[in-house]
């Protein structure tokens, strides 16, 4: 037991060096912890570490996808959501059906059911890597929109393609009929799991006497209650947390308190981050013991094999990407779509952004070692090595090369109004006006003076009248003087720390109230930055 914590440290450890050096790189992290978990695995420390499918399907996978689900937007999830289901659902299954006939056809021995079984196995890419690499990159919207809303669903749609494949190997019979009636009551009752217990848990936060401690607990304990729900039932757990994610994310200003959804932010991240890089360091080390397994099949040949399929997936979803093209055009005569036009940039890097990740190589994991009558799961060993070189060479090729592509096609954003600086401007000039407009009713009502609101009401139009002036002022480099009163404010809120820090080595004041003024002012610089992203050099 002791040793086996001092592995996970020492894993913990190594996430945190590997992402140290991305950022130095410039790189996205899941690259360099898959290559890092890769160079790890020759050592004897770590040459013997097993990946549990148990662990990640029931400890990993849930929080991921419920923190996944909070992050996206209801909003762009609605509006291009015939995109996201097209990729998640039919995209999902013809990319299995693809990969089913090319392995049939090029692995002597292999049948169409293993092949289905590989196509649910490697068909769902991975979102955190090309968000990652897409948050670096200036790169529209609506493409890291419609690849996060993918990524909430196509897990479900793969698990569930390999769920029916899996059967059909075990059992030696497919029924088309029965295997799409399951389907979709997979679908709708995990989806109505995932409501129906939401709406529970709103009801906890929304009317008992929660504190921001308890109301943090419970987002931790959600997507658990959720997954565990639906697959108790055999329904889709992935799809259960993720409709609960989603209907909980759309209350969150009515169901927590200001300082509920501050804290359960700041803990959601770091747990979100932490998972994430030790799953990707998982990867790279898990190498080892899927060659060790390969038995009569040779490494020359294992590779040959897991390159094809690699090249197969790449092509395949590049042409559901253009052929989602076509038929969005076609449609757009019979119904109202979000763009009659994609044009050919955004599938190109929609097509490219299709890095495969842990929910593969979690699957193939979780197949039998045997069969039903005894004998060992045909080619099990080969699938999982396959699934490996399909995550290893997706992920570091088209990871390596997305940036680029995205520089090179240089996608237009047609569907923005309004850049991110001018809807922020806009917002805080309507929030200052709101906020004068109150100020001046109060005053209104004749009741005697009061020093602080006439203070407030003076910043309030000195604020107004300055985003007015920015909005009218012709886009173009950074105004110099807005970029030094930054830095100035920046400065006094370091020098009002330092005068707070003295003031604690006085015994008249308690540390606590000093710690509150320090978070007000971590707060303050919070703001500025988060407005400012350039002046995060200066931290």
């Amino acid at each position: 037991m002791q040793n086996q914590l001092f592995e996970f440290l020492f894993l913990v450890f190594m996430v945190l060096g590997l992402v140290m050096l991305a950022n130095k790189l410039r790189l996205a992290y899941p690259i360099l912890l898959v290559l890092g978990g890769l160079a790890l695995s020759f050592t004897r420390l770590f040459a013997n570490i097993e990946i549990d499918p148990e662990i990640v399907f029931l400890v990993f996978l849930p929080p991921l996808l419920y923190e996944a689900a909070w992050q996206v937007s209801w909003k762009e999830f609605w509006k291009w959501r015939r995109v996201i289901t097209s990729f998640a659902f039919p995209v999902v299954i013809i990319t299995s059906c693809i990969v089913a006939v090319v392995s049939h056809a090029l692995i002597p021995g292999f049948t169409l059911a293993l092949g289905f079984l590989l196509g649910g196995i490697v068909s769902p890419p991975d979102a955190i890597s090309a968000t990652t690499i897409m948050r670096q990159v200036k790169v529209p919207r609506m493409m890291v929109s419609i690849i996060e809303g993918e990524s909430l669903l196509n897990d479900a749609s793969s698990l569930i393609v390999f769920r029916f494949a899996l059967a059909a190997v075990l059992t030696g019979q497919f029924a088309f009929a029965q295997a799409a009636g399951s389907f979709l009551l997979v679908i709708v009752l995990g989806t109505a799991i995932g409501v129906g217990l939401g709406l529970v848990f709103y009801a906890i936060h929304r009317w008992l006497p929660t504190t921001p401690s308890i109301d943090t607990v419970l987002t931790l304990l959600t997507p658990y209650c959720l997954y565990y729900a639906a697959e108790h039932f055999h329904y889709s757990g992935v799809l259960a947390v993720v409709s609960g994610g989603l209907l909980l994310s759309s209350k969150r200003n009515t169901m927590l308190t200001y300082r509920s959804r501050i804290e359960s932010v700041d803990v959601w991240s770091v747990l979100s981050f932490v998972l994430n890089g030790l799953v990707f360091l998982l990867i790279g080390l898990e190498l080892p013991t899927i060659t060790r397994e390969l038995g009569s099949v040779g490494l020359g040949r294992a590779i040959g094999y897991g390159l094809l399929i690699s090249l197969t997936l790449v092509v395949g979803r590049l042409l559901c990407a253009f052929g989602a093209v076509l038929f969005t055009k076609f449609a757009s005569h019979f119904i109202t779509v979000a763009d009659a036009n994609p044009g050919w940039r955004g599938p190109m890097i929609l097509g490219w952004a299709g890095m495969r990740g842990v929910v593969s190589l979690a699957s193939a994991l979780s197949i039998p070692l045997l069969m039903p009558q005894g004998q060992p799961f045909p080619y099990r060993n080969l699938i999982l090595f396959i699934t490996f070189v399909v995550i290893l060479v997706t992920l570091v090729f088209q990871g390596l090369t997305l940036p680029w592509l995205i520089r090179k096609v240089n996608p237009e954003d047609k569907y923005q109004t309004f850049s991110e600086e001018q809807q922020e401007l806009i917002l805080q000039k309507k929030l200052a006006q709101q906020a004068l407009r109150y100020v001046e009713s109060v005053a209104a009502q004749g009741e005697a003076p009061n020093a602080y609101l006439q203070n407030l009401k003076a910043r309030l139009q000195l604020d107004a009248a300055l985003f007015t002036r920015e909005l009218a002022t012709p886009a173009g480099p950074p105004d110099a003087t807005l970029h030094h009163f930054h830095q100035n404010y920046l400065a006094l809120l370091d020098q009002q720390r330092t005068l707070l820090h003295e003031m604690n080595h006085r015994m008249e004041f308690d540390e606590e109230v000093i710690r509150k003024c320090l978070t007000i002012l971590d707060l303050e610089e919070y703001k500025l930055r988060e407005k400012q992203p350039q002046l995060v050099g200066s931290e």
